[in-house]
């Protein structure tokens, strides 16, 4: 099977075959379209004494040295250090190429002439949030944007969507990929889709109102946001019949969280929801989504397209390439991306129980898969607990956890300066909503024992509030992405967060659950 055809026969392919036709790819695309063209590997392949022929094999990767976010960022000597990673290619090397020469006797000058310029001229760009590190721009080309459908209609495949669906894009509008994914996803299916722009556009009566005109079959967004839209018309006791399926991206979604989702649409009249979770970030240009599965059970992992990219799980602190089932910090490497393009991009991504080639165990297809829980390392912080020593609390644990709580809707971490002195103990203060009839004290003594006995910690307050005055602390609507966590510490005192010691398959509690520092 040729390289070309992988795009067709991505998900019937083992894995012998399928990092055989990888390696193919890889080495063509560093040989005509990386080395040639970006000024940053052409530096960093150069001082590796690295050339495209030393690349031939998935398993040569390990010969490339990593790319980080800290790669892309400006610095007081070079500010627009990202646009080093964009493809810039030379006319005249495109021009002496045999494909090149063919093309333009077989269609005309003119017409190849248009065909590179719509391959190589960047015309589009989402960004990263920011929220840890200064916003990053990554550019795109229109053989990116069709690739953006072509990854997003994946998703819809996989899902079981159909041109007679009707989705709802319920992501905030900004250069934010995953608004544009599901948006490019609907043209790529030729699917009915509404793009509402989220709360900051249309706020959550306008999301709401949009449901009811439009009856959707998929409503897809932010899962805080969602949950806040949905609750509302569990208020409003409206009735939004006919959704099969809640596609949730941008945030970690607990097992909690599918079922207050799916327990809300039941009341809302859509019984028997797939609530579905989906993995993406911007330097990528993709993302991957999970095989709709039966509520309760396990979910299945992440399901990757291995003909647009490479995907390594690595040992995070010796940078070895884990084997299949051992978890580890994601790195990716994408095979046909034009625009900014980075290789073996380490995510600061944890998973849990790394990559299977294994078939998928609802849908039974072969493609590689990312398995278990999907942990950031920007979510530990240092914390001050004591005065002898400081705590590493793991806030990808501990947002699962709350997220599991029975009785609780949406909450918020605030962390604090004791007495708001820079150089007093921190404070965790949980702000919460209650959705069950049990009392505030009955709640408050209920997750203080929880966190507790899983955490070794106690929040120094637990205040209930209203759903509305929720939304408030949250900044629904407002912010790109809610704020679940936030940490009103002074910056200057905030101490830098480590990753876990422990090799990543260890359980968790074993290597963060101390009170000595806090992740978000």
């Amino acid at each position: 099977m040729s390289p070309t055809q992988l795009t067709s026969h991505w998900h019937s392919l083992n894995r012998t075959t399928v990092r055989a036709l990888q390696g193919q790819k890889l080495h063509r695309y560093l040989r005509d379209c990386v080395l040639p063209f970006s000024k940053h590997y052409q530096r960093v392949f150069a001082e590796a004494g690295l050339k495209a022929d030393d690349i031939r094999s998935v398993d040569d990767l390990a010969k490339i040295p990593f790319t980080s976010k800290h790669d892309l960022l400006p610095t007081p000597d070079n500010p627009r250090k990202s646009l080093e990673f964009v493809l810039v290619p030379d006319a005249a090397v495109l021009a002496k190429r045999p494909s090149t020469i063919l093309r333009a006797l077989s269609r005309g000058k003119a017409r190849v002439k248009e065909e590179l310029d719509r391959e190589w001229r960047p015309i589009f760009m989402t960004a990263t949030t920011g929220r840890s590190t200064e916003s990053v721009a990554f550019l795109y080309t229109q053989h990116d944007i069709a690739h953006l459908g072509l990854g997003s209609g994946r998703i819809a495949e996989l899902g079981g969507r159909t041109r007679e669906d009707r989705m709802l894009n319920m992501f905030p509008f900004a250069p934010h990929l995953a608004f544009w994914y599901m948006y490019y996803a609907g043209i790529e299916k030729n699917i009915f889709c509404l793009s509402t722009g989220g709360g900051k556009v249309m706020g959550t009566e306008g999301n709401l109102r949009a449901i009811q005109k439009i009856r959707p079959q998929v409503i897809t967004g932010m899962p805080t946001f969602i949950y806040h839209v949905l609750s509302e018309a569990v208020n409003e006791g409206l009735r939004l019949e006919g959704i099969t399926c809640v596609l949730l991206g941008g945030e970690k979604v607990a097992e909690g969280t599918r079922r207050k989702l799916s327990e809300l649409c039941a009341q809302l009249g859509s019984p028997n929801v797939q609530v579905v979770a989906t993995y993406g970030f911007t330097e990528a240009k993709l993302a991957w989504a999970e095989c709709p599965f039966t509520p309760g059970l396990t979910p299945p992992g992440y399901h990757l397209f291995p003909d647009l990219g490479i995907f390594e799980v690595i040992d995070p602190e010796t940078g070895a390439v884990q084997p299949d089932g051992v978890g580890g910090e994601i790195v990716y490497t994408p095979l046909e991306q034009r625009g900014t393009v980075v290789m073996r991009y380490r995510t600061g991504d944890h998973i849990e129980n790394g990559l299977t080639y294994e078939p998928c165990p609802y849908c039974g297809k072969r493609m590689p898969r990312l398995v278990g829980r999907i942990s950031r390392v920007s979510d530990f912080r240092s914390m001050r607990f004591q005065k002898v020593k400081g705590t590493i609390l793991d806030f990808n644990e501990l947002e699962h956890a709350l997220d599991d709580v029975r009785g609780v809707g949406s909450w918020q971490i605030e962390l604090r300066k004791a007495n708001d002195d820079p150089l007093e103990l921190d404070e965790i203060h949980l702000h919460v909503t209650r959705i069950s009839d049990e009392s505030d004290d009955t709640l408050r003594t209920r997750l203080s024992n929880m966190l507790h006995s899983h955490f070794e910690v106690r929040p120094n307050t637990i205040q209930f509030h209203s759903a509305e005055k929720m939304r408030e602390l949250q900044k629904v609507g407002v912010a790109l992405k809610e704020q679940k966590v936030v940490d009103n510490r002074p910056k200057s005192t905030v101490a830098p967060h480590q990753p876990p010691a422990a090799p990543m398959s260890a359980p968790a509690r074993a290597t963060t659950m101390k009170p000595e520092a806090v992740r978000t």
